[in-house]
Protein backbone atom coordinates (compact mmCIF):
# COMPACT_ATOMS: atom_id res chain seq x y z
CA UNK A 1 0.00 0.00 0.00
CA UNK A 2 1.07 3.46 -1.17
CA UNK A 3 1.81 6.50 1.06
CA UNK A 4 -0.36 8.17 -0.75
CA UNK A 5 -3.39 5.69 -0.76
CA UNK A 6 -3.00 5.85 3.21
CA UNK A 7 -3.09 9.35 3.02
CA UNK A 8 -6.70 9.07 1.16
CA UNK A 9 -7.89 6.77 3.71
CA UNK A 10 -6.95 8.99 6.61
CA UNK A 11 -8.59 12.05 4.85
CA UNK A 12 -11.36 10.10 3.64
CA UNK A 13 -11.96 9.14 7.32
CA UNK A 14 -11.16 12.43 9.11
CA UNK A 15 -14.36 13.97 6.39
CA UNK A 16 -16.92 11.34 7.30
CA UNK A 17 -19.57 12.56 9.13
CA UNK A 18 -18.38 16.04 10.14
CA UNK A 19 -20.38 16.56 13.23
CA UNK A 20 -21.08 13.55 14.82
CA UNK A 21 -19.23 13.28 17.95
CA UNK A 22 -16.33 10.65 18.28
CA UNK A 23 -16.76 7.68 20.17
CA UNK A 24 -14.24 7.31 23.64
CA UNK A 25 -11.76 4.60 23.31
CA UNK A 26 -13.41 3.22 26.79
CA UNK A 27 -16.61 2.04 27.72
CA UNK A 28 -17.87 4.51 30.21
CA UNK A 29 -17.80 2.02 32.67
CA UNK A 30 -14.48 0.94 32.59
CA UNK A 31 -13.00 4.36 32.33
CA UNK A 32 -11.63 4.52 35.83
CA UNK A 33 -10.01 1.64 35.52
CA UNK A 34 -7.80 2.35 32.90
CA UNK A 35 -6.90 5.63 34.15
CA UNK A 36 -5.70 3.74 37.45
CA UNK A 37 -3.87 1.51 35.19
CA UNK A 38 -2.70 4.60 33.23
CA UNK A 39 -1.21 6.64 36.35
CA UNK A 40 0.47 3.02 37.64
CA UNK A 41 2.27 2.83 34.25
CA UNK A 42 3.45 6.53 34.43
CA UNK A 43 4.84 6.24 37.96
CA UNK A 44 8.73 5.38 37.81
CA UNK A 45 8.64 3.84 41.42
CA UNK A 46 5.73 1.35 41.09
CA UNK A 47 7.29 -2.00 39.76
CA UNK A 48 5.88 -3.29 36.73
CA UNK A 49 4.81 -6.82 38.39
CA UNK A 50 2.91 -4.55 40.97
CA UNK A 51 1.33 -2.67 38.16
CA UNK A 52 0.45 -5.87 36.21
CA UNK A 53 -1.23 -7.60 39.14
CA UNK A 54 -3.34 -4.74 39.72
CA UNK A 55 -4.59 -4.67 36.14
CA UNK A 56 -5.33 -8.69 37.12
CA UNK A 57 -7.36 -7.82 40.10
CA UNK A 58 -9.29 -4.97 38.10
CA UNK A 59 -10.26 -7.54 35.91
CA UNK A 60 -11.30 -9.99 38.54
CA UNK A 61 -13.68 -7.64 40.58
CA UNK A 62 -15.28 -7.02 36.97
CA UNK A 63 -13.60 -3.40 36.38
CA UNK A 64 -11.78 -4.38 33.09
CA UNK A 65 -13.42 -6.75 30.73
CA UNK A 66 -11.01 -9.19 28.86
CA UNK A 67 -10.31 -6.74 26.32
CA UNK A 68 -9.66 -4.29 28.31
CA UNK A 69 -6.88 -6.27 30.31
CA UNK A 70 -5.51 -7.51 27.62
CA UNK A 71 -4.88 -3.41 26.31
CA UNK A 72 -3.67 -2.77 29.69
CA UNK A 73 -1.39 -5.31 29.73
CA UNK A 74 -0.14 -4.33 26.53
CA UNK A 75 0.45 -0.40 27.42
CA UNK A 76 2.48 -2.15 30.08
CA UNK A 77 4.48 -4.28 27.84
CA UNK A 78 5.47 -1.82 25.61
CA UNK A 79 5.81 1.29 27.94
CA UNK A 80 9.67 2.39 28.58
CA UNK A 81 10.17 0.66 31.46
CA UNK A 82 9.16 -2.63 30.03
CA UNK A 83 9.83 -2.75 26.71
CA UNK A 84 8.86 -6.19 25.93
CA UNK A 85 7.88 -5.31 21.92
CA UNK A 86 7.55 -9.15 21.33
CA UNK A 87 4.79 -9.52 24.50
CA UNK A 88 3.15 -6.19 23.53
CA UNK A 89 2.39 -8.08 19.96
CA UNK A 90 1.17 -11.36 21.20
CA UNK A 91 -1.14 -9.32 23.29
CA UNK A 92 -2.49 -7.02 20.58
CA UNK A 93 -3.09 -10.62 18.69
CA UNK A 94 -4.83 -11.71 21.21
CA UNK A 95 -6.94 -8.56 21.98
CA UNK A 96 -8.28 -8.83 18.48
CA UNK A 97 -9.32 -12.54 18.88
CA UNK A 98 -11.13 -11.83 21.64
CA UNK A 99 -12.66 -8.56 20.38
CA UNK A 100 -14.06 -10.80 17.30
CA UNK A 101 -14.96 -13.67 19.64
CA UNK A 102 -16.88 -11.74 22.06
CA UNK A 103 -18.25 -9.30 18.62
CA UNK A 104 -20.93 -6.90 20.71
CA UNK A 105 -21.49 -2.98 20.75
CA UNK A 106 -17.65 -2.30 21.29
CA UNK A 107 -16.44 -4.40 19.00
CA UNK A 108 -14.92 -1.91 16.72
CA UNK A 109 -13.42 0.05 19.35
CA UNK A 110 -11.87 -2.63 20.40
CA UNK A 111 -10.50 -3.90 16.96
CA UNK A 112 -9.12 -0.07 16.90
CA UNK A 113 -7.83 -0.71 20.05
CA UNK A 114 -5.57 -3.73 19.03
CA UNK A 115 -4.87 -1.79 15.68
CA UNK A 116 -3.23 1.59 17.88
CA UNK A 117 -1.20 -0.80 19.99
CA UNK A 118 0.27 -2.71 16.82
CA UNK A 119 0.89 1.09 15.25
CA UNK A 120 2.34 2.14 18.90
CA UNK A 121 5.11 -0.79 18.25
CA UNK A 122 6.06 0.08 14.99
CA UNK A 123 6.50 3.41 15.75
CA UNK A 124 8.59 2.91 18.93
CA UNK A 125 10.71 0.69 16.80
CA UNK A 126 10.76 3.57 14.02
CA UNK A 127 9.06 1.92 11.23
CA UNK A 128 6.73 5.27 10.87
CA UNK A 129 5.26 4.14 7.69
CA UNK A 130 4.24 1.00 9.02
CA UNK A 131 2.91 2.83 12.35
CA UNK A 132 0.95 5.33 9.70
CA UNK A 133 -1.35 2.29 8.60
CA UNK A 134 -1.82 1.02 11.85
CA UNK A 135 -3.10 4.17 12.78
CA UNK A 136 -4.88 5.18 9.62
CA UNK A 137 -6.87 1.89 10.46
CA UNK A 138 -7.32 2.66 13.69
CA UNK A 139 -8.57 5.98 12.53
CA UNK A 140 -11.43 4.56 10.13
CA UNK A 141 -12.78 2.41 12.64
CA UNK A 142 -12.94 4.93 15.38
CA UNK A 143 -12.97 8.70 14.93
CA UNK A 144 -10.95 9.93 17.88
CA UNK A 145 -8.68 12.98 18.51
CA UNK A 146 -6.07 10.14 20.03
CA UNK A 147 -5.99 8.22 16.77
CA UNK A 148 -5.71 11.37 14.78
CA UNK A 149 -3.03 13.11 16.75
CA UNK A 150 -0.81 9.31 16.35
CA UNK A 151 -1.42 9.85 13.12
CA UNK A 152 -0.37 13.24 13.07
CA UNK A 153 2.84 12.20 14.84
CA UNK A 154 3.65 9.98 12.03
CA UNK A 155 3.12 12.23 9.49
CA UNK A 156 5.68 14.82 11.01
CA UNK A 157 7.99 11.90 11.82
CA UNK A 158 7.77 11.09 8.17
CA UNK A 159 8.75 15.01 7.35
CA UNK A 160 5.69 15.43 5.89
CA UNK A 161 4.50 18.72 7.92
CA UNK A 162 2.28 20.22 5.04
CA UNK A 163 0.10 16.81 5.14
CA UNK A 164 -0.21 16.82 9.19
CA UNK A 165 -0.83 20.46 9.06
CA UNK A 166 -3.88 20.29 6.37
CA UNK A 167 -5.40 17.37 8.42
CA UNK A 168 -5.28 18.81 11.97
CA UNK A 169 -7.06 21.64 10.27
CA UNK A 170 -9.65 19.74 8.70
CA UNK A 171 -10.44 18.30 11.84
CA UNK A 172 -10.25 21.71 14.09
CA UNK A 173 -12.56 23.03 11.68
CA UNK A 174 -14.88 19.58 10.50
CA UNK A 175 -15.42 18.20 13.73
CA UNK A 176 -17.18 19.03 16.99
CA UNK A 177 -16.60 21.22 19.92
CA UNK A 178 -15.84 18.68 22.02
CA UNK A 179 -13.05 16.42 19.73
CA UNK A 180 -11.77 19.74 18.99
CA UNK A 181 -10.62 20.52 22.69
CA UNK A 182 -9.29 16.93 22.63
CA UNK A 183 -7.08 17.61 19.34
CA UNK A 184 -5.59 20.72 20.80
CA UNK A 185 -4.93 19.31 24.34
CA UNK A 186 -3.50 16.66 22.55
CA UNK A 187 -1.04 18.69 20.64
CA UNK A 188 -0.29 21.12 23.55
CA UNK A 189 0.78 17.95 25.94
CA UNK A 190 2.27 15.68 23.37
CA UNK A 191 6.04 16.52 22.36
CA UNK A 192 5.75 14.58 19.17
CA UNK A 193 3.35 17.08 18.12
CA UNK A 194 4.93 20.51 18.83
CA UNK A 195 5.54 21.21 15.54
CA UNK A 196 1.58 21.75 14.98
CA UNK A 197 0.88 23.76 18.08
CA UNK A 198 1.61 27.47 16.36
CA UNK A 199 -0.81 26.24 13.58
CA UNK A 200 -3.69 24.90 16.28
CA UNK A 201 -3.58 27.91 18.32
CA UNK A 202 -3.87 29.90 14.98
CA UNK A 203 -7.22 27.62 14.35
Amino acid sequence: MTYQHILGRIRSSVARDAYLAGTGSVPAGQLAAMQEVATLVADPYIAADSVRRRIHQLHASGRLDRVMKLSALGVLAASPRVRDFAEASRLAGQQELVALEEGGPNREVYLASADRHRGVLAFLMGHHEVALDWFSRALERERSAQNVGNVLACLLQLDDPAAATDLMRQVLRGWSEHDRQALEELIRADDDLAPLRAGAAEG
